[in-house]
């Protein structure tokens, strides 16, 4: 082969911790397990979680997918998403006659019990998070009071509260803790009486996949991102590699890759956000040494996550 056409030699680093985290195999492995033991077809409100791909093969199973409670008969059973819901919705499903099975991550269900007990103080709360995103519309749903959205520093500075001595603050558990803090110190800065939470919202697994692709972004040319575009935790991911300063692509599989990406390029790093299956990641790695001669694949040390939930059932 004329050395105009030889494949560029690379190697790869593959982040540690990567890929499902805790409450995505609670929730994913609640659908199999209703599956199995009520049979098709199982409903569910929203996407389990946030990955085409892991949707695409529950579907192939017998779950359906939709996005109002109205879309599955009386009697149906549904299963609520890994990212929780509002008080309001689980009337909705009582009143309709639709059997619930709670996959909310316990993570998350532990910041529903905070804005809860904030609530039942008589404060009002902000929530530190993205508009629109399923897990913040459901935890401020969890209560029938005053609750502020704010996504970013410009937001905060503008923010306006009726009661700026009795307000407090969660946060969505998928965020970067740059992201937060920054925001946290607008918030304390204006509202000198805010409360919080005594430690950090940000999801255990969340911090730990940005640790690692912080530690990855500082040794690798570009750093590939296995994970859907609606999903908040794989766009903190890049997010986080960019930030490090590191070349970062979010792609939801192999065929998002770009040969171009590997122009002057030796040393590759794959993470994968909390949704991404680990045959995604594989398939990365297929494809590098497809295009590219991959002379060495490494694991990078991380922090091993021991945290198992088990699935949800359906109360009989």
């Amino acid at each position: 082969m004329p050395i105009s056409e030889q494949k560029r030699q690379i190697r790869v680093v593959l982040a540690s911790p990567r890929g499902f985290c805790a409450g995505v195999v609670r929730a994913i492995e609640t659908v199999h397990l209703t599956l199995r033991t009520k049979g098709a077809p199982v409903y569910v409100l929203h996407e389990i979680v946030h990955n085409k791909h892991v949707i695409s093969e529950l579907e192939t199973q017998g779950a359906v997918f939709v996005k109002e409670l109205t879309e599955m008969p009386p009697g149906g059973i549904c299963i609520f998403s890994a990212h929780g819901v509002s008080v309001e919705t689980e009337k909705e499903a009582h009143e309709l006659g639709v059997r619930t099975i709670d996959a909310t991550c316990p993570l998350v269900s532990s910041i529903h019990r905070m804005v809860e007990h904030f609530f039942e103080q008589g404060y009002d709360v902000i929530i530190i998070g993205h508009h629109g995103h399923p897990e913040v519309v459901g935890t401020a749903g969890r209560i029938n009071g005053r609750v502020y959205i704010v996504a970013n520093r410009e937001e905060a500075e503008k923010l306006e509260v009726t009661t700026p001595e009795k307000i407090a603050y969660v946060t969505q558990t998928t965020l970067s803790l740059e992201d937060v803090a920054d925001i946290k110190d607008v918030l304390e800065a204006r509202f000198p009486a805010i409360k919080g939470p005594k430690k950090s919202n940000i999801c255990y697994a969340t911090q730990n996949r940005q640790n690692a692709v912080t530690e990855l972004a500082s040794e690798c040319d570009i750093i590939l991102v296995v994970g859907s575009k609606n999903s908040s935790n794989s766009n903190r991911l890049k997010d986080v590699a960019e930030k490090s300063g590191g070349t970062s692509y979010l792609i939801d599989d192999r065929d998002d890759i770009d040969p171009a990406w590997l122009e002057n390029v030796s040393k590759v790093g794959i993470t994968a956000g909390a949704s991404a299956p680990e045959r995604l990641v594989e398939g990365v790695l297929d494809w590098l040494k497809e295009h590219a001669q991959v002379v060495e694949v490494t694991e990078m040390m991380g922090r091993r996550e021991r945290i198992i939930f088990k699935p949800a059932a359906l109360a009989e």
